[in-house]
């Protein structure tokens, strides 16, 4: 017997290692098996929980670098104070807008609240890659204009209407309204914002305009959103969690705690305030050399931000197709895969989509008709079935690993809030189309830790998170 994982599950299991089979029938019910020499190769990426732990327990000692005032400044978690205090509570009345900024698209959402009932109306905007490279003048006016655009679909251009703005870029917030961007992730680098409060610059967009009447109540990460939204149906929500193009998670901290917070921006007779970890940063410095393999290396000096964000680049949809593209370029180079050779699109950064990893494991066992539409996309054909077991066990080890360091990291939170029962709300494309992201991280967090939990898909994303914040923050108003 020989323990691992099998390709395409969604738990470590026990494999049965195969004799050869003595007859045709017999080698019709034959998985191909993965080789030593591929599993060789690829054994850097398998961590023990040995290794999770150890990523616990710094992950742990950053969060508390960034909660306590005399070494915020200098910690890689930076622990950001949203000002968030309040969680909704079910009375929430009205019209609220949302505008939920966080990737290569932004959505408009208009959401009236009556109690439980709940209506939405949406609409989703394209960011040029011009814009994202462009000015920070450029980008807020393009998003004033589609958010006017929106108000006057919906003739709601002469009422007054509360905003709750999602920037899912890292944030040091100085109240619920002001928040100044620390640095751009995700592809974008637009000139003039660094430093900058991101709620003033949208609302001077608005002001220049001056048709419609946007109040902006609250600024917020994708994080929070996810949390206000899952709280929203589920009264145990204390934690938020992105897995998508990014990840970060945000929990619900104890006010005594949040020595970072700005004396008198904040409630302090009020015991909790949400947190944004921010901890896509967290590596920085070298505390995750121990799990970093030649692949991790690879993405960091061809990324726009070498050498930061380095546990998200481990874990998140914007980098996961590409890890697994350098380690199939691995296996072909060593001859390993393929029988050496391959077409050049292979050869090619990003052309091996991480939406590719979810298709491919998305295989059930024993079949690769996904897997062999993707490689035919690639312009690989009549690729023999071992191959395609070889390439479904690279991106099981990359998306295990992803869930697996995700999993930490919750664990981590679990063990710091010290409670049982709770929710972790979260959202996100990897989580929500990966046939196996949930299963793993159940499993994980179940194993690295001894409080009970929940994992919540938030339906709605963090767009009705935003409006529940500023439906929050208006009503206190």
């Amino acid at each position: 017997m020989e323990h691992g994982y099998v390709p395409g599950a969604s738990l470590p299991v026990t494999l049965l290692i195969r004799r050869p089979c003595c007859n045709s029938n017999e080698a019709e019910m034959c998985t191909p098996e993965v080789s030593k020499q591929i599993r060789d190769a690829c054994k850097d990426l398998v961590l023990s929980d040995d290794q999770l732990r150890l990523v616990m327990q710094r992950l742990s000692d950053e969060i508390n670098r960034g909660l306590s005032r005399q070494t915020h400044d200098d910690a890689t978690v930076k622990c950001f104070t949203t000002y968030v205090q309040d969680l909704p509570n079910g009375t929430e009345k009205g019209n609220f807008l949302a505008l939920d900024l966080g990737g290569t698209n932004f959505r408009v959402l208009l959401i009236t609240l009556d109690g439980q009932n709940f209506d939405m109306k949406s609409k989703i905007y394209a960011i040029p890659q011009s814009l994202m490279l462009g000015t920070g003048t450029q980008l807020f006016d393009h998003i004033a204009q589609c958010l006017a655009l929106f108000v006057k679909d919906l003739k709601l251009q002469n009422e007054v209407l509360p905003l709750g703005f999602t920037f899912s870029f890292p944030l040091t917030q100085h109240g619920l309204t002001q928040g100044n961007l620390v640095r751009w992730t995700k592809g974008f680098n637009c000139s003039g914002v660094i430093g900058e409060d991101v709620v003033a610059l949208l609302e001077e967009a608005i002001d220049r305009r001056n048709d419609v009447k946007i109040d902006v109540c609250a600024i917020l990460n994708d994080t929070t959103g996810t949390l206000m939204s899952c709280a929203w149906k589920n009264q145990n929500c204390r934690i938020g969690l992105i897995v998508g193009t990014g990840s970060n998670a945000c929990y619900v901290e104890k006010t005594r705690n949040v020595e970072c917070a700005i004396p008198g921006n904040y409630a302090d007779h009020k015991s909790h305030m949400l947190i944004n970890t921010e901890w896509g940063a967290f590596g920085e410095g070298g505390v995750l050399d121990f799990v970093t393999t030649e692949f991790d290396r690879a993405i960091d000096e061809n990324s726009i931000n070498p050498s930061k964000q380095l546990f998200e680049k481990m874990i998140s949809g914007m980098y996961m197709g590409e890890l697994a593209r350098l380690v199939l370029e691995k296996l072909v180079n060593a001859g390993l895969l393929f029988g050496g050779k391959y077409p050049t699109d292979l050869r090619k950064r990003g052309k091996f989509f991480t939406k590719y990893v979810s298709e491919i494991e998305n295989d059930p066992k024993g079949k690769y008709t996904n897997c062999r539409e993707v490689l035919a996309e690639l312009g690989l054909r009549n690729v023999s079935d071992q191959d395609c077991e070889n390439v479904r066990y690279v991106c099981s080890l990359v998306s295990r690993r992803a869930a697996y360091l995700a999993s930490a990291g919750i664990a981590t939170l679990l063990n710091k809030m010290g409670e049982n029962n709770v929710t972790v709300g979260i959202d996100g494309s990897v989580y929500r189309f990966h046939p196996h992201f949930h299963d793993l991280m159940t499993a994980k967090i179940t194993e690295l830790q001894n409080y009970k939990f929940d994992l919540m898909l938030s339906e709605d994303g963090s767009g009705r998170g935003a409006a529940l914040v500023a439906a929050v923050a208006s009503q206190r108003r």
